[in-house]
């Protein structure tokens, strides 16, 4: 907290801090915005007091008058604004009491100061300067210099928490993009044991050149996987790309009994999504559809274009979800609620996500997410 305040700094003229993304533009430049509300202020100050002078019976020594409080009370405010910052650096309690005093004093040398301008300048020195005449000036010397104070400290405080604001939106953004990287790497493991398990089969059954050939998509399968940041974005033709190399690879487990299709509207092709969101949702269905069935099952992955808004489907022709065999995971074994976890963190509400099963006829998972051109977040490689 003392850091942040440290950073926050006071308004002081000459002091300028770096802008952040969230701040006001009037505030980027902190002295500037001092100086600026300074002279505005007082400049302000001074024609009200002259129009008052003037509405009493014009005359130059009372505009003379109200030019010299306006300088004197420009010219303290400038030594308030130095040590305010001074004590904002003590003890809670400490700052407040030297706070208070130093106001204390300055309305008293505020109002002597008016009160023999007064006296030498209106009254040409007739009476002096008395006790009458400076508690006279008290009240309006003390608002004036109790309502600079206040501003002070109330525009302080604004950016102080302008910077608390921007910190925290810092800090969410990184744990939302910590939270999205684990999510993905979630998806990856299991399905890189099977593969694994497979080619060694292979190897045990000396099929060496289909074991090479699946040993080799799947390290460009990888390959893309790692070379892509986990929060990154990708094009909708891109995750498509990656969903075939990643069915070939299954093909070469299944064969005949995987069947895919894919119906892809070209005018999503570069709508952008999550990378590897779709490759669960299939591993899904090749687990529980063509896994369980001697025939195998088709698997088809649709995506078109209604309104702005997605549409992408995943679909196959297994058993469907069968009470006695429940079945709301994934073959990684994190569960559907993964993807839809993934989908919020990045989408927020602006996202559907639903599934359709009827026993005998398949199982189907739909997603609708907004049409995107551009990357939220960072280019994926």
């Amino acid at each position: 907290m003392a850091k942040t305040v440290e950073t926050a700094q006071r308004l002081m003229p000459g002091q300028a801090s770096t802008p952040s993304p969230l701040s006001r533009p009037f505030f980027e430049d902190k002295g500037r915005a001092f100086w600026m509300l300074q002279a505005g202020g007082w400049s302000g100050y001074l024609l009200l007091r002259s129009v008052v002078s003037i509405s009493n019976g014009f005359a130059v020594e009372r505009i003379i008058a109200a030019i010299i409080e306006a300088i004197v009370g420009y010219c303290l405010t400038l030594l308030l604004s130095t040590l305010y910052g001074f004590y904002r650096r003590l003890p809670r309690i400490t700052g407040i009491l030297l706070t208070l005093a130093t106001l204390a004093l300055a309305t008293v040398i505020y109002a002597v100061i008016d009160a023999f301008t007064f006296s030498f300048i209106i009254r040409e020195g007739d009476s002096g300067v008395t006790f009458a005449l400076v508690m006279g000036t008290v009240f309006i010397n003390f608002t004036v210099l109790a309502g600079w104070s206040a501003l002070y400290f109330g525009i302080n405080f604004y950016l102080i928490v302008e910077e608390q604001i921007d910190q925290m939106q810092v800090l969410e953004n990184q744990a939302s993009s910590a939270q999205l990287a684990m999510l993905r790497y979630q998806l990856n493991p299991h399905f890189l044991f099977n593969t694994l398990n497979s080619i060694s089969t292979l190897v045990l059954l000396k099929q060496t050149e289909r074991a090479n050939v699946m040993l080799s998509r799947l390290s460009s399968f990888l390959r893309y996987t790692l070379a892509n940041e986990p929060t990154a974005h990708v094009t909708l033709a891109q995750e498509v790309e990656t969903l075939k190399l990643y069915l070939e690879i299954e093909k070469m487990r299944f064969d005949e009994r995987l069947r895919t299709h894919f119906d892809i509207d070209p005018r999503v092709s570069k709508a952008r999504l999550p990378s590897l969101l779709l490759q669960p949702l299939v591993e899904n269905a090749i687990k529980y559809a063509v896994t369980p069935q001697e025939e195998g099952a088709d698997i088809t992955v649709t995506a078109r274009l209604t309104g702005e808004r997605v549409q992408i489907a995943v679909s196959d022709t297994g058993p469907g979800l069968i009470e006695s065999k429940p079945r709301p995971t994934l073959s990684t074994g994190v569960g559907l609620a993964n993807i839809k976890e993934r989908l919020a963190q990045t989408f927020g509400s602006d996202h559907r996500f639903e599934t359709a099963t009827k026993p005998g006829e398949g199982f189907s998972v739909e997603i609708e997410i907004p049409f995107q051109l551009e990357e939220p977040n960072r280019e994926a490689a």
